[in-house]
């Protein structure tokens, strides 16, 4: 399993960055998505996959026990910033693991499959003016 990842993506500073096609084929190979985002960011929007894990970021450290070590790992967030700290905790602690370059955005935005929950959604121009969307009838 060391090698799962080997002809997929590209590597910086030892890190392994998938595209979301191939991250999207990795988890059809049986690899685990583990979304980093926090829960305000998932309530709105999740990844659809089967083989999927909501892990925030915020309980990461206390969490790694429960990932399943057998099955290699693509951290995910929203952008792909946040997720690389990850991947060096889980390479660390013996893990196959890789990044989803650019996050849940680079996936949505490549056409694959995201839940989206619209009573969860907020829209406003700026932040002081966020709101949940309605929906109409």
């Amino acid at each position: 399993m060391e090698n799962f990842f080997s002809e997929s993506g590209f590597v910086i500073n030892g890190i392994r960055h998938l595209s979301a096609r191939e991250a999207f084929e990795a988890v059809e190979k049986g690899a685990f998505l583990i979304d980093l985002r926090e829960e305000f960011l998932t309530s709105m929007k999740t990844f659809k996959l089967s083989n999927y894990i909501i892990c925030p970021l915020s309980d990461f450290n206390e969490n790694i026990g429960l990932l399943p070590k057998n099955k290699p790992l693509i951290v995910a967030d929203a952008t792909g910033l946040y997720s690389k700290e990850a991947v060096k905790i889980l390479t660390n602690t013996g893990f196959t693991v890789a990044n989803l370059a650019g996050g849940i955005m680079d996936w949505e935005r490549n056409g694959f499959h995201v839940e989206k929950k619209p009573n969860e959604t907020l829209s406003g121009q700026c932040p002081c003016m966020l709101k949940p969307i309605k929906k109409r009838n």
